[in-house]
């Protein structure tokens, strides 16, 4: 399912726009990315912590027009927007809600199509390209989001429809679990610290970037080598979609041994990203809900753990 080529609309995420002179400068000091690796030619995945390390939000970054866009879960947009604009009094720089102003859609095995819009997205995750007010973003290999002014809606959408079938959005986040690539859901707002999503393995955390609001924890917690809980890849042997941050469990544990963080239905049963503790995730013996709950089995993510190329970033 997840495999084939389709489109559909990104109604779950809500833009977050800062512009002015200020706006990288002033997030700099904010986020876990380096805006300085933003161009216009690369995006970046990132998060935002409280000074505790845990993450408020996490997105994906671009630098558009005289700013920032970052694309989050709609329900994160008002709370970040209310906490960030305490810090930008003192800055040259603006922060609204831009989702109205915006149309995103998620394209899987899609090049041609892409191509057909004057499109050449390169392979490598992260890469941009740009052409007539259209923006494309390679966000996992063959996964692409596409974003255009919200007046282009139904041009675009009826574009795509000639050489794309239309997809669903739990297709959408099949991929996206599939790409082992987590995202902070309100339900798990300042749940996380964001080694515990493996954000710092697809891009989103950079150790060379000086101080950030939570980065001492996020640094201390990469470099002493002492995280207990990270994301894992998992199946479900069930039908029913259960909710981000719903408890998991193991017998070898009294109390909950991790959270989900999101769900997709797949072909015949359901996948999902986890945060788990690594002790109980090794022995195999996982169940959703409560012990006596569905059962979970481990799979593969498609990247390395890796701390030394990790702190290079």
């Amino acid at each position: 399912m997840a495999d084939s080529a389709f489109f559909c609309t990104l109604s779950h995420e809500g833009v977050l726009a800062v512009r002015g002179s200020d706006a990288s400068k002033f997030l700099q000091g904010q986020l876990t990315c380096n805006l300085n690796y933003l161009s216009d030619t690369q995006a970046s995945l990132g998060a935002r912590c409280t000074q505790k390390g845990r993450m408020q939000s996490s997105f994906r970054i671009l630098l558009e027009g005289d700013g920032v866009l970052l694309a989050m879960a709609s329900e994160l947009l008002e709370p970040q927007l209310a906490d960030l604009k305490k810090y930008a009094v003192f800055s040259k720089s603006k922060l609204t809600d831009e989702s109205a102003a915006w149309v995103r859609f998620g394209l899987s095995d899609a090049d041609v199509a892409l191509a057909a819009l004057g499109l050449d997205v390169p392979p490598a995750t992260d890469s941009i390209t740009r052409n007539n007010g259209l923006i494309a973003i390679r966000v996992s290999p063959g996964r692409t989001e596409l974003w255009a002014a919200a007046d282009q809606a139904e041009a675009l959408k009826e574009k795509l429809s000639a050489t794309l079938a239309h997809g669903t959005l739990n297709q959408w986040l099949l991929g996206q679990i599939r790409a082992g690539i987590g995202q902070v859901m309100p339900s798990t707002r300042e749940l996380f610290i964001p080694q515990m999503l493996n954000l710092q393995a697809v891009g989103g955390v950079s150790f060379k970037k000086g101080c950030y609001t939570g980065q001492e924890i996020v640094a201390r917690m990469q470099y002493l080598g002492k995280l207990k809980r990270r994301l894992y890849r998992l199946q479900l042997d069930t039908t029913k979609l259960p909710e981000p941050g719903t408890a998991l469990f193991s017998p070898t544990h009294g109390s909950s041994i991790g959270e989900v963080v999101i769900a997709a239905r797949a072909e015949q049963n359901i996948e999902l990203l986890a945060v788990l503790q690594a002790e109980a995730a090794e022995s195999g013996d996982l169940y959703l809900g409560a012990l006596d709950g569905p059962a979970l089995h481990l799979l593969d993510l498609p990247y390395p753990l890796d701390r030394d190329r990790e702190i290079q970033r």
